[in-house]
């Protein structure tokens, strides 16, 4: 089995495009289409051809280009069951537990409410990817949209059990607010603060913050880290479960 090729590239004001490619088969899925022209600028200039498309959820800026590249290429497209009925173009449905084949290579599929009711992430075990788009970014998780704080602290724990040198692609450069937020939440965290250096020097020479690790999320991330005793300390809420501190974080974030 190849080792897929990634392509990492900016798209609308912050959202990421990713592309994989199979060097073997020619297959290439886009991660989510955010939008035409710059996947289509990254095909072009890596010589691929559209093959797919895996659709993590229903927002816009997740599925704009969905319609534009399937009449372009025939790609097919791969999405959410509970959210089959706002995919545009939708082919096949996947829910949680489900597998699927990628050019020999195996599509687990995980389903991750709390962005939306019906998000769903991507992990290709085997390549060590994971397609997390708003459910887990780089010090940071996806705003609660339409399910629970309780929702999303479940779905990010099927996350954390995953190896820790998973590398995790998410959806957008939200990374430098992520850092300095993180800050507020886990002040006395060494890794974290040099972290959020490393994060600072990367956005000042222009540079994406993706991928990153689940084992760095789990050292670093305050969202992943609810059973922290700094944090909890920090928070006042030493007596609390872990889903109520991640309750505390994400109000917090959203404040802030």
């Amino acid at each position: 089995m190849a080792v897929l090729d990634l392509d990492l590239f900016p798209c609308r004001t912050d959202n990421f495009g990713v592309l994989i490619h199979d060097p073997v088969t020619g297959e290439t899925a886009s991660i989510d289409a955010p939008e035409e022209a710059p996947i289509l600028d990254a095909l072009e200039r890596r010589g691929w051809t559209l093959t797919q498309i895996f659709t993590t959820h229903h927002h816009q800026d997740h599925v704009a280009a969905n319609l534009a590249l399937k009449d372009r290429f025939g790609a097919q497209i791969t999405g959410p069951v509970h959210e089959a009925d706002k995919i545009p173009g939708l082919d096949r449905k996947v829910g949680d537990g489900d597998q699927f084949d990628f050019a020999g290579h195996p599509v687990n599929v995980f389903e991750t409410p709390g962005h939306t009711a019906g998000h769903i992430c991507f992990h290709l075990p085997e390549d060590k990817l994971l397609f997390a788009a708003d459910t887990l970014f780089a010090l940071g998780c996806g705003r609660l949209f339409e399910g629970t704080p309780a929702d999303m602290w479940t779905s990010l724990q099927k996350l954390m059990a995953l190896p820790d040198d998973t590398n995790v692609y998410f959806g957008h450069e939200y990374t430098l607010t992520n850092a300095r937020f993180s800050r507020t939440i886990d002040p006395d965290n060494a890794a974290l603060t040099d972290r959020v250096t490393a994060i600072e020097a990367l956005r000042e020479a222009g540079r994406f913050t993706a991928p990153t690790t689940i084992g760095l999320e789990k050292q670093t991330n305050p969202f992943l880290r609810p059973h922290d005793a700094g944090i909890r300390a920090h928070l006042g809420m030493q007596a609390a479960t872990d889903a109520e501190v991640f309750a505390e974080i994400r109000k917090r974030k959203d404040q802030y």
